[in-house]
């Protein structure tokens, strides 16, 4: 008897329970047995500075200590505290506030307040430290030792197995087990075929097993059947829709950009299905993150690689500060590092499990993160925005673009541009072949003078020598300009609008709109005045034409749609209007055009020409005002520098012409440097240069910083060696590279942590996004490290790992709670040590589909836009109105699986907010898993309960004639398995009493069907 409390006192001692926030974990800890009262000298750096790194300089260092009182040099610690009894006294540990304070003598004043007090060893060091003259040794070293030595900054070694034990089905179960022996608690028995099959379908497809599914399960005798059944589950492209859900939770996903104005993002949905495909092809991890980051440089002929930027812009993105104010203020320049800070958590939590956005206004006060850090980070995402980004899916129509914009940016980038061949025989000749059909086309249009030209809110019209019509002064939100021309006796069959660019205008327009553009809402063309003769035109076309603004706009009645030019500004275009027949006019008439911009924005068109013409072939070849003007000059009077000019405008203006003939590419919402400008959202210049910030304010720049990540992963280079590239993407592909070395260790432990914690309910370290010393510590952490090191040597394929953690026999042990089992119960309550499988409550993607599945309406359809399963109106602002009651349950769009259904921020789904499913305003690395009343009343009273309760009444009595007969196969599809005699009786009972569409409201109300065992 009292060697069995020898070993239970031994066990109490050596496992501690430790807290941190709400979790509580499992931690390792020096047993009294080994403390001595040894009287031997303290060693400063090596005894005492680890505990006071650790403990006491979070509250108590350099960033604004507590009280005043610091610990992280010696004249400031000796002299802190109150003069009558200072917090360290040498000679004295029982007069110094500083032993008092951590061994909790002095009510009130426990320290450190929010983290696990000292152990009676480390007091007693302390004590002994001061007791020997508080001796104040160099800690520089020491400094960087102790923060470095923390076990997830560790490199990656692989333990040794522990000894094979019965029961053991993988190496897994091996560590497992062996921990639960050192407790002295038996593991649990394997649960039961049903439980089983339900568990893993769950887990792995995110939806229930059909009746027919599980018994031939539970009777099959084959050998394998189990492992068999795994593998068809990962094979199935159901498992990469529930595990993209995992990841889009982590990366804070939603289509809206959420904040004061939460317009919807009409092309994010392909990053999700960027995410199923890339899961259900089991892509290698390290390759999966890499083109998350900079996909788009390390893998440009993968179209799939660009879309996975998607990652980057998948959160929040404020408007009003990053795309509705000037560029040039200071909330500009705030909101976009409050925007990169975003990107870094997104990356730095999900993929290291580093908290390094704490490092924003001064150094990590627990982690070794400087500040120094977290801005070689801002520099990374300094080149980039969130925007729509173009990409083309078919690979071949990929390389044709970028070949062409590769070009395109050679002849514009060249440091010199003789190396181009822009003056070689071959350039000049096609040159001259240009300049002459040029001329031909030109020949065709005549120019008319205007006579007069009147705004009708008050601009300035200004007629100009060119025959132009230049646009100043006021320059209201929107405006009618009515242009008069005298005409001789003329014929002609069209006519051309020209928008010039002039450098009064913003960008050189030819838009007056701050970003350079201009909207055509109508053109009215009449002989005579205004109430003469309208023209009408048959046919319009244009040099280029804006997404969604073609010129069509231009002339189909509709004043709120109009022709645009997006992003081409600052430079000319020219819009053509063929007549319906040819129109006769004879001396001393006039034509009138009307230019009108109706629906405001202040896009009127800056500088504009008109000519007709009566050519067959209305050619039109608009250029800049510079190139025209050598284009008047003769041939052998111009200069080299003329003629390198002109070579380079027509080789650029052919490569346009290329591109102008292919079909236009798709769109995804993603992080970009190169995107159709949206308002005031510009493509940056380059990358944007960032300065260290003295306690994260903007009005105080420290040092420039330079590219690159953490320091405290020892084993790799944390700043980046970019030669001398001015390309932003090659500080992403340098990030990406670091992410992904093998010496990571940070990377290697994260991913499997939280793959294991999705499947168990909670991570080996409770603390997914947080491996620091506010994170919790791993409940076993040698099999942690063995299953990352597993994971990074034997493919990163994160089938291969769901494959040993599922098939393993701690996975598949039963999850009764053996409340009569004293000692396990008292040991390890909440089951970190994993002697049973923990019950949990499905989530609300998988309760809806599970909902819909059961009832015969599921729809499993892949892909495409996300499903809006509500009414949708405009707003007064920019955040649309929804509402959720007006949705058609019964519609296509209302059965698909839930990963499709359209995620809007502010305005989440009630009935799926009520389980816990987030808005994608917060990264979440795992769900709150709460039971609370708002469930209860959803899953009763909920539209979409109702509605699918009759779904399945109206299946059930095609599957059977009794009630009996339907309760048994209600049970079947929802449970898993048969009712019990007194349950087959009850809901018999009620089942007449109530109706079917009420029992199967109750069925769906289980907790067996809302939890899996």
């Amino acid at each position: 008897m009292l060697e069995s409390v020898r070993a239970v006192a031994a066990l109490v001692i050596a496992f501690s329970i430790s807290t941190c926030g709400s979790e509580q974990t499992l931690v390792a800890q020096e047993s009294l047995a080994d403390s001595t009262a040894s009287t031997d000298q303290i060693d400063f750096a090596r005894d005492v500075w680890p505990i006071l790194s650790s403990k006491c300089l979070g509250c108590h260092g350099s960033n604004g200590p507590e009280s005043g009182f610091r610990l992280d040099q010696r004249d400031a610690a000796l002299s802190g505290g109150d003069a009558h009894a200072p917090n360290i006294v040498p000679g004295k540990s029982g007069e110094s506030h500083l032993i008092q304070f951590v061994s909790g003598t002095v009510e009130g004043m426990q320290m450190p307040p929010d983290d696990d007090p000292l152990t009676t060893e480390q007091i007693d060091v302390l004590r002994r430290w001061i007791d020997q003259g508080a001796e104040w040794g160099d800690v520089s070293d020491a400094t960087r030792a102790a923060a470095l030595d923390w076990w997830s900054l560790k490199p990656l070694v692989s333990p040794a197995i522990p000894e094979l034990q019965s029961g053991c089905r993988n190496e897994l179960d091996c560590f497992i087990r062996a921990k639960l022996s050192a407790f002295g608690i038996e593991p649990s028995p394997e649960a039961d075929p049903q439980t089983l099959i339900r568990r893993v379908y769950f887990d792995l497809i995110g939806l229930p097993p059909t009746p027919e599914e599980i018994k031939e399960f539970v009777t099959s005798q084959a050998a394998g059947a189990y492992e068999n059944l795994v593998d068809r589950l990962l094979a199935s492209p159901r498992y990469g829709e529930r595990w993209a859900r995992h990841w889009m939770d982590a990366a804070h996903f939603a289509e809206t950009h959420g904040h004061d104005q939460d317009r919807i993002r009409e092309n994010a949905w392909p990053y999700r299905d960027y995410l199923i495909s890339s899961l259900n092809a089991d892509k290698p991890f390290d390759r999966f993150v890499q083109e998350q980051i900079a996909g788009d440089v390390l893998f440009p002929d993968d179209p799939a690689a660009t879309i996975a930027l998607g990652f980057l812009a998948a959160g929040p993105w404020d408007e009003s500060s990053l795309r509705d104010i000037r560029e040039d203020t200071l909330d500009r320049q705030i909101g976009r590092y409050l925007d990169r800070d975003d990107m870094i958590s997104n990356v730095m939590n999900n993929l290291v499990s580093s908290t390094v956005q704490c490092a924003r206004c001064h150094d990590h006060k627990f982690d070794p993160i400087p500040q120094d850090d977290y801005y070689a980070l801002q520099a990374v995402f300094s080149g980039v925005e969130r925007a729509n980004r173009a990409f083309d899916a078919d690979p071949n129509l990929n390389r044709e673009r970028r070949s062409l914009r590769e070009r395109k940016r050679q002849i514009e980038n060249a440091s010199s541009v003789r190396n181009e061949g822009l003056l070689s025989r071959e350039t000049q000749e096609e040159v001259t072949t240009w300049e002459r059909e040029l001329a031909q086309a030109r020949a065709a249009w005549k120019i008319l003078a205007p006579e007069t030209a009147v705004s009708a809110e008050g601009a300035t019209l200004v007629l100009l020598d060119d025959h132009s019509v230049l646009a100043s002064g006021h320059n209201p939100e929107q405006d009618t300009y009515t242009i008069t021309f005298p005409l001789a006796d003329v014929e002609f069959t069209a006519m051309r609008l020209e928008t010039l660019t002039d450098e009064s205008l913003p960008h050189q327009g030819p838009g007056r709109q701050d970003n350079g553009n201009l909207h055509l809402s109508e053109l009215e063309i009449f002989l005579g005045g205004i109430d003469g003769t309208r023209m009408d035109v048959v046919r319009a076309s244009a040099d280029f034409e804006q997404q969604d603004w073609g010129i069509a706009k231009a002339i189909d009645g509709n004043p709120q749609t109009a022709w645009g030019i997006f992003p081409h500004v600052g430079s000319s275009h020219a819009a053509v209007f063929e007549f319906k027949q040819e129109q006769r006019v004879s001396a001393g008439n006039k034509l009138t055009v009307v230019v009108k911009q109706l629906h405001g924005g202040r896009h009127l068109i800056g500088r504009l020409r008109i000519a007709i013409s009566n050519s067959p072939n209305h050619v039109f070849v608009p250029v800049p005002a510079n190139i025209d003007a050598i284009l008047a000059s003769a041939p052998e009077e111009r200069t080299i520098d003329r003629k390198i000019e002109l070579a380079r405008y027509h080789q650029l203006a052919a490569i346009d012409a290329e591109l102008a003939k292919l079909p236009g590419p798709s769109f995804v919402y993603a992080a970009a440097s190169e995107f159709e400008p949206d308002g005031g959202l510009m493509p940056p210049p380059g990358p944007r240069p960032i300065h260290v910030l003295k306690r994260g304010d903007i009005r105080q720049p420290l040092d420039e910083a330079r590219p690159g990540s953490l320091t405290c992963v020892a084993e790799i280079p944390a700043r980046f060696e970019l030669n001398g590239s001015t390309n932003e993407g090659d500080r992403r592909k340098e990030l990406a590279r670091w992410l992904t070395d093998p010496k990571n260790a940070l990377a290697q432990r994260s991913i499997v942590n939280r793959i294991w914690q999705f499947h168990f309910g909670r991570g080996i370290v409770a603390t997914p996004n947080d491996f620091g010393r506010m994170g919790a510590i791993p409940s076993h952490p040698e099999l942690l490290d063995w299953l990352a090191v597993w994971f990074r040597d034997d493919g990163q394929s994160l089938k291969r790992l769901h494959r040993l953690i599922v098939t393993s026999a701690t996975y598949r042990q039963s999850s009764a709670n053996r409340f009569s089992d004293t000692a396990s119960m008292t040991l390890d309550a909440d089951n970190q040590l994993l002697w049973r499988m923990n019950r949990t409550r499905l989530d609300a993607e998988c309760i809806r589909d599970a909902v819909l599945s059961v009832a015969g309406r599921l729809d499993l359809r892949m892909g495409g836009p996300s499903d809006r399963q509500f009414d949708l109106k405009p707003g007064s602002h920019v955040t649309p109105i929804l509402d959720y009651s007006k949705f058609d349950l019964d519609s296509p769009s209302g059965s698909r699986r839930s990963i499709y259904r359209f995620l809007f921020r502010t305005l989440p789904d009630p009935f799926m907010e009520s389980l816990d499913c987030p808005a994608g305003d917060l990264i979440t690395p795992s769900r709150d898993n709460t039971v609370t009343v708002q469930q209860a009343l959803a899953m009763w009273n909920d539209a979409f309960i109702a509605r699918q309760s009759e779904h399945l009444a109206a299946r059930l009595r095609g599957l059977g004639t009794t009630t009996s007969e339907r309760v048994t196969t209600a049970f079947r599809l929802t449970l898993g398995r048969d009712p019990s005699v007194d349950e087959l009786s009850e809901f018999s009972a009620y089942g007449d009493k109530h109706g079917l569409d009420n029992l199967c409201r109750v069925v769906f109300n289980l907790n067996e069907f809302v939890f899996v065992n």
